[in-house]
């Protein structure tokens, strides 16, 4: 004999019954089959009853709608014939809900009644279509086999009593014997249910009555899961589980199975397996009592609502009949914990229910504890809304080091904090409480860390489309592939945004398409993209600023704020007051996110990587001196006097080495922020107003209000510009705008570089940088590149994210 169970969506319509009628006459031996009620039926009769005891008479055309479903989908299967068949269970339906209706009362007693009206219809029609069919079927009402007392609502199963009269009946079975889910009966004849879920419990119980060789659960899955398919894109079937892996799985959410019904199949260790009814040739989950693999962990399971009741009191440890009494009054009431943790003094205890049981449980345990209060033994008790379960499952978490440390480590990582945790007394799991609008976000990170540790999702939100935008984007498209295929990164554009137009895409925007996408976009809104940025939520989050705008500027603290990580090569947040600089610097701290600036000092050259890298290893600098502005190279290396040095600005601009605006090049702004964050990142206080700048640039060109101007200008200094570079000639130096630092004072400056000096060779749009530290005190460390151009400083943002994303070691 085989159990085999069907859930509602292998019933939900006649194409799926079809489904179930082929899979159960291939059988070779006789089958027991329990059913659910079709489709989403208790949830409407749940409905149906609400509106009955709300006195709302809109319940009538609810019910008629459920009959008439019903009795359309029996015709459609069999027949006028089925009709008849149906309508007793449909009239005693309707007195039932009338009864309710006038009353405005319903008890758990009339609620069993028609929550399960769902069961013995399906039931019914299955059976008939079954017999329709030519084959032999008959069907048995659960509620004469399965006796339960009295506790209408999830009524306890007799087991002597049920296993017997299941015993009994067995001689009298067919082929295929049909038996309604969710069920029971009462000694008295009433009507009682297993609670929802109750089907794979009757399937269980008839199983383990009739010592199956199998319990077959049929669903619309291919089997249990690595975590919920419809929150985890990439969660795949599990081959094999062991049953108390698939009981903890089933307790802390996995809608897969029920808690309940793994019991009677333990203690009798059938088989069980879990399939699709709509992809029977799949093989499935295989429950068993066997250590099935090595894997640490074979699931992740969530319960969305949860609900927080903390009890404080100062002298609960000392009455030894408190947890006696809380969970004896929680017992009673029929109220589930999903959680629980204490302080080890135990004057806090913290307990998770299902939010629809909460406000229960907190009237129940402040009736219980009334008389004490005066003692102090419960002195508060508080609420709190707004949290989800996530729990990690796998036996083979006993005794393994670092498993509860990764799984709070990427959380952290990822700014989801943790209300409370708790590990099993059978170190089968450990489960957390955490925000639960952070729930899809914990459920992707913990997958993708515990299941697809070689493949890690990066999402990238990038403001600025221009040349060193475009290019970035170019990079990525060019090494998409690369990365993840050589470093298992998968980079992916969720939005993308200009000064113009800015678009989203949940799944990620395609590379070789983001400009289509933008072309369809919506207008550009920073805080639209802000909040809509942080509404998503996802995991491995990269804002990543290609502008030079105060304004997206601004938004940084908001972005770290919600531990996402920003990247950008816009300098201005780095060089406002150092209290704004600093508060940058704790709030990516604080919130776990990274705020990473190597390109605003030299473009793609790794200067502050390396700067940080000797300031950790305890160095210190001592003296600095730099040419940071790869424009001013160019410039003063391209200038000979052949032609204007306005021409040789605007060839500057043509070829993407000068800011969009390259008056913030030539005034030498530009290279007092790049050395003033040089400093900052040496770790000195120090203001923008505090560093000295000489400008190179004749009285009359500066200030101009438009760039047209501020060439004119430049041309008609062109005597000027002769000169310097005449007298550099014939002095045998070389021009170059350095920025140095000393004895804690900034200064910029054009200077005559001598050909002894590390300076004079620079070339083209080269930056260097010259550290003396106390390591490095005669001869300085020395770094040197090209400093400019859309292309390396594309590449400086490139590494950046890669330093962001590389999986953690």
């Amino acid at each position: 004999m085989k159990v085999l169970k069907f859930g509602g969506s292998s019933l939900k319509d006649t194409e799926a019954i079809e489904h179930v009628k082929n899979i159960v006459e291939t059988e070779q031996e006789p089958v027991c089959l329990v059913v659910s009620a079709f489709g989403t039926t208790t949830d409407e009769l749940q409905k149906l009853a609400n509106l009955a005891k709300e006195g709302d008479s809109s319940y009538i055309s609810l019910l008629d709608s459920i009959q008439s479903r019903h009795i359309k989908l029996a015709y459609s299967l069999i027949g006028k014939e089925a009709h008849t068949s149906l309508i007793s269970c449909f009239d005693q339906l309707k007195q039932i809900t009338e009864g309710v209706f006038l009353l405005k009362e319903l008890t758990n007693k009339s609620l069993d009644f028609i929550l399960g009206i769902g069961e013995l219809v399906s039931s019914t029609v299955v059976a008939e279509y079954f017999t329709s069919k030519g084959l032999d079927a008959k069907r048995f009402d659960s509620r004469e086999y399965l006796i339960t007392d009295r506790s209408f609502g999830e009524g306890k199963v007799d087991l002597q009593q049920s296993k017997a009269k299941l015993r009994a009946l067995a001689p009298t079975f067919g082929a295929i014997n049909v038996f309604p889910g969710f069920v029971a009966g009462t000694d008295l004849g009433e009507t009682t249910t297993l609670g929802r879920g109750g089907s794979d419990y009757t399937a269980s119980l008839i199983a383990a009555a009739l010592d199956a060789s199998s319990l077959e659960i049929w669903t619309d899955v291919d089997g249990i899961m690595t975590a919920d398919p419809r929150r985890v894109k990439r969660a795949h079937t599990l081959s094999k589980v062991s049953y108390e892996e698939a009981s903890e799985l089933s307790y802390f959410g996995a809608k897969v199975l029920y808690p309940q019904s793994i019991a009677p199949v333990l203690d009798s260790q059938i088989h069980v397996q879990v399939k699709n009814t709509f992809s029977p040739n799949e093989p499935g989950t295989v429950i068993s009592i066997d250590q099935t693999d090595s894997k640490i962990i074979k699931g992740i399971s969530s319960i969305d609502e949860v609900t927080i009741l903390s009890i404080s009191g100062r002298n609960m440890h000392s009455k030894g009949d408190y947890f006696a009494v809380l969970f004896g009054e929680l017992a009673r009431h029929q109220l589930s914990v999903v959680f629980m943790t204490h302080s080890n003094a135990g004057l806090i205890v913290t307990l998770g229910f299902r939010s629809k049981d909460a406000q229960h449980a907190f009237e129940v345990i402040e009736q219980a504890f009334k008389d004490r209060l005066e003692h102090k033994v419960v002195a508060s008790m508080n609420l709190s809304e707004g949290y989800s379960l996530l729990a990690l499952v796998g036996s083979n978490m006993k005794d393994q080091i670092g498993v509860s440390g990764a799984m709070f480590n990427v959380l952290g990582r990822n700014g989801i904090s943790i209300k409370a945790i708790s590990q099993g007394s059978s170190e089968l799991s450990i489960s957390a409480i955490i925000p639960k609008v952070d729930l899809n976000k914990a459920l992707n990170v913990l997958h993708e860390t515990f299941f697809l540790s070689l493949m890690k999702r990066i999402n990238l939100f990038i403001v600025g489309t221009g040349n060193v935008g475009r290019e970035f984007l170019d990079q990525l498209k060019r090494q998409f592939s690369f990365l993840k295929e050589q470093y298992y990164l998968n980079l992916k554009i969720i939005g993308v945004a200009n000064s113009r137009k800015m678009v989203f895409e949940k799944d990620g925007i395609p590379l070789s398409k983001w400009e289509e996408y933008m072309d369809g976009g919506d207008r550009f809104d920073k805080a639209l993209f802000l909040d809509q940025m942080i509404a998503l939520n996802y995991r491995n989050s990269i804002f990543i600023d290609i502008t030079a705008s105060s304004e997206i500027a601004a938004l940084y603290k908001q972005v770290l704020e919600a531990s996402i990580s920003v990247v950008t090569p816009n300098k201005i947040a780095a060089t406002r007051s150092y209290e704004e600089y600093v508060s940058l610097k704790s709030v990516a701290r604080k919130y776990k996110s990274q705020f990473l600036i190597e390109t605003n000092v030299c473009a793609g050259l790794p200067i502050l990587s390396t700067l940080h890298d000797l300031i950790r290893s305890g160095d210190k600098v001592i003296r600095m001196e730099a040419v940071l502005s790869g424009t001013l190279n160019f410039l003063f290396n391209e200038y000979d006097g052949s032609y204007s040095f306005a021409k040789v600005i605007q060839k500057a601009k043509s070829l993407g080495y000068t800011e969009p605006d390259p008056r913030l090049d030539l005034s030498g702004e530009d290279v007092m922020r790049k050395l003033l964050i040089l400093i900052r990142e040496s770790g000195y206080e120090m203001e923008m107003d505090q560093l000295k700048i000489t400008s190179f640039l004749p009285e009359s060109c500066q200030n101009k209000e438009s760039l047209e101007l501020f060439y004119e200008g430049i041309e008609a200094e062109e005597a000027y510009f002769q000169k310097l570079y005449e007298t550099s000639l014939a002095n045998g130096t070389r021009l170059k705008v350095v920025a140095s630092y000393q004895n804690g004072k900034g200064e910029v400056k054009l200077q005559e570089i001598p050909d002894s000096h590390p300076f004079y060779n620079l070339e083209g749009k080269d930056n260097v940088v010259l550290f003396y530290t106390d390591r490095y005190a005669e001869q300085p460390l020395v770094i040197k590149g090209a400093g400019a151009g859309a292309e390396v400083t594309a590449s400086g943002i490139f590494a950046d994210v890669l330093r962001m994303a590389q999986p953690e070691s």
